[in-house]
């Protein structure tokens, strides 16, 4: 098992967690936000929080050796009905071509408005020959 604490340029976990952690073949990434570097530096619109969000999660998925394109299951958290259509328009975006399995939920969060995680394959490494 191999914990990955955080990715170049990203801010570390804001608690006692790994950001993601690699078993076997798959990545199981921590709750993402959209901040970067602390909770003041959120995008004001909230479809850009979305898209700092997922970028966020995107540089985690690399940083552990998978991408979106390998992702299995996405648990995605609001705070308001509401922003399920922009929500979706962003989340299209990224992960639309192949869309993987999703549970979106509207929940309370702290200090932001929203949070995603998910799960993924690692990317197949190709054999080595020679």
């Amino acid at each position: 098992m191999r914990r990955i604490q955080s990715a170049p340029g990203f801010i570390g976990p804001v608690g006692p967690y790994s950001q993601a952690v690699v078993s076997g073949h798959l990545v199981f990434t921590a709750g993402q936000i959209p901040a970067q570097s602390g909770l003041d530096d959120q995008p004001a619109e909230f479809t850009e929080q979305v898209r700092q969000t997922l970028h966020n999660l995107q540089a985690i998925l690399i940083e552990a050796g998978s991408d979106f394109s390998h992702v299995i299951k996405v648990n995605a958290y609001l705070t308001d009905p509401a922003q399920l259509e922009p929500f979706n328009a962003v989340y299209r975006e990224f992960l639309g071509h192949a869309p993987p399995a999703r549970t979106t939920v509207c929940v309370a969060l702290w200090g932001v408005s929203l949070e995603i995680d998910c799960v993924a394959e690692l990317i197949a490494k190709e054999p080595q020959h020679g």
